[in-house]
């Protein structure tokens, strides 16, 4: 069975209840759960029965316990997930504004799965990457690593591709968690280097390199597979046959919220690519899957809403996305 290791952080997520915007002083009502882009796509690749596990770094305290729990219960393998002794997972809040806007606020810093690259267990972990078909991570999982640590991973990553390990790059970019935006070009220049597939978009490369066209943004990215989402429900798709475009069937109910629409539509393409789907194919399903998932509020849906299981064609563990 093919299997896919995502690399990242989950946080504990403070999301403002329904009806619990703050009056004078009063404060407001927030409900908890946890939230992280790599985590999210992980849950949906496990919903469409695709063996994953999650590489990260959490503390041992009560609310690391919910999250491996949570995780447990979702399919999602927890077996590389490192415990530090007095250690806490980071923590982000989501606010409302009086026009219904999100504003995110963070607290990361001392977070434990930012020591993931500089543990006495790393190199066993960076190993274990050569036993996977498939490596997931994002831009945002390299940013909470420091220069040294992002480049233990990509010479890990370069190795287990040398074995048929695909690698692929989910640019997710977010502008607060580089120093510059020179370091992130450059970080990214890395991965795209090294990626056996790349998925992207055009407010993920415009902030990065402003003012540029579709074709100067994909020029940049010289990965055989390639999806590029743009702002409308289209993705233009650089595969081993030649480019396509992939249009969204039109929405038949009301957005309620797009948190992770770009993390579903990761995992059911990468789903849909190891069950033997061409890259067309695997965009008309990423597609499916996010415009399903921007219908229900918070990143992850329930699991009664989560469409159909498609059949897709017979595919060998590690030849299934070449």
């Amino acid at each position: 069975m093919a299997s896919v290791a995502c690399i990242g952080e989950c946080m504990v997520e403070l999301r403002q209840a329904q009806g619990g915007q703050s009056s004078g002083q009063g404060g407001g009502l927030y409900s908890r759960g946890f939230g992280g882009d790599t985590l999210n796509t992980a849950v949906y690749l496990a919903r469409l029965e695709v063996k994953v596990d999650y590489l990260t770094a959490l503390g041992d305290d009560g609310l690391s316990d919910e999250m491996i729990a949570a995780w447990n219960a979702e399919g999602v393998g927890t077996r590389r997930v490192v415990r530090l002794p007095g250690k806490l997972p980071g923590l982000y809040m989501i606010q409302l504004d009086a026009n219904g806007e999100r504003q995110f606020f963070h607290w990361r810093d001392s977070a434990a799965a930012r020591q993931l690259m500089s543990l006495p267990e790393t190199g066993e972990l960076l190993n274990s990457l050569m036993s996977y078909d498939i490596v997931y991570l994002s831009a945002i999982t390299l940013s909470i690593y420091d220069a040294a640590g992002r480049e233990r991973l990509f010479a890990a990553i370069k190795r287990a591709r040398l074995l048929g390990t695909r690698f692929v790059f989910d640019t997710n970019f977010r502008a607060r968690g580089w120093p510059d935006r020179d370091i992130a070009r450059e970080v990214f220049a890395a991965a795209f280097a090294g990626a056996d597939i790349v998925l992207t978009s055009t407010e993920d490369l415009l902030a990065l390199y402003p003012g540029e066209s579709p074709e100067q943004l994909m020029a940049r990215i010289p990965t055989p597979e390639l999806v590029f989402r743009l702002a409308e429900p289209i993705s233009l798709l650089r595969h081993a046959g030649g480019t396509s475009e992939v249009r969204a069937e039109p929405m038949t109910k009301p957005v309620v919220d797009t948190t992770a629409a770009g993390d579903s539509f990761a995992a059911a393409y990468i789903a849909a690519r190891l069950g033997g789907s061409d890259s067309v194919e695997a965009a008309q399903a990423g597609h499916r899957l996010a415009s399903l998932v921007i219908c229900y509020p918070g990143a992850i849906i329930p699991g009664y809403a989560m469409p159909p299981k498609r059949r897709h064609r017979p595919a060998t563990s590690r030849q299934a996305t070449k």
